[in-house]
């Protein structure tokens, strides 16, 4: 694999993730991630809205005028979001009746517009696919902690309703955690994600400050090294 591509699974997943770097499509993360569920269906939905999304303009690039460019890129991602849309509502309808309200929201995340322009409009279509993918696995991971944060903290569960999206195989994976828990309403309402999220950013930045100091350390102790081999 190309150092182009390493670099293009690494910013999607953490250095430029979506939510955690760049604190883009923070509407849908704080409306649907009162469960670890629901952050899991918007977030696999909203991946396949930008993996199509990518592949289309990256195959289109050539063909759309600069000059509108941006009303095209909206008209196909408007396009793909009610194709998601219908589908959630004939295959899982009961997801789609927690979810069905945050759907048609994808079209407005600025996220997915903004790769489209920054990344898909620019580059060949296997960058271009992988570049979606990896953003969307991105923000799927952080909707799917703050989901499960949030769900924990203020509920005692953890994945509820698990079933409604992965089928009824995927009941094991709905675990109450803390048994006779009154709740914590506050966390799951908008300002406890509002709590949880800057909670989230901020270990994430410590994380960051530590690996890039370990990184200098070792740096720094090899250095000597080289030198004397010198």
């Amino acid at each position: 694999m190309s150092n182009d591509y390493r670099r293009i699974i690494k910013d999607g997943i953490w250095d430029n993730n979506i939510v955690f770097a760049q604190s883009l499509a923070l509407c849908p993360l704080l409306a649907v991630t009162g469960t670890a569920s629901n952050g899991l269906g918007m977030g696999l939905a909203s991946t396949g809205v930008m993996v199509a999304s990518g592949l289309l303009i990256s195959l289109l690039r050539r063909v759309i005028s600069p000059q509108v460019r941006i009303p095209v890129f909206v008209l196909i991602i408007a396009v793909l979001v009610t194709l998601t849309d219908m589908f959630l509502n004939a295959w899982l309808h009961d997801l789609h009746r927690v979810l069905g309200l945050f759907i048609p929201l994808i079209v407005t995340n600025c996220a997915i517009l903004g790769r489209a322009e920054s990344f898909a409009s620019r580059n060949p279509v296997l960058p271009a696919l992988l570049d979606g993918l990896m953003m969307g696995l991105g923000f799927t991971l952080a909707l799917v902690i703050l989901g499960a944060t949030r769900e924990i903290l203020g509920s005692g569960t953890l994945f509820t309703n698990a079933a409604l999206l992965l089928g009824s195989w995927a009941k094991f994976l709905e675990l109450v955690l803390i048994p006779d828990y009154k709740g914590f309403l506050l966390i799951i309402l908008p300002p406890g994600g509002f709590i949880v999220l800057g909670c989230l950013l901020a270990g994430k930045r410590l994380l960051d400050r530590a690996m890039a100091s370990r990184r200098q350390s070792v740096a720094t102790t090899e250095t000597p090294v080289s030198e004397a081999a010198g």
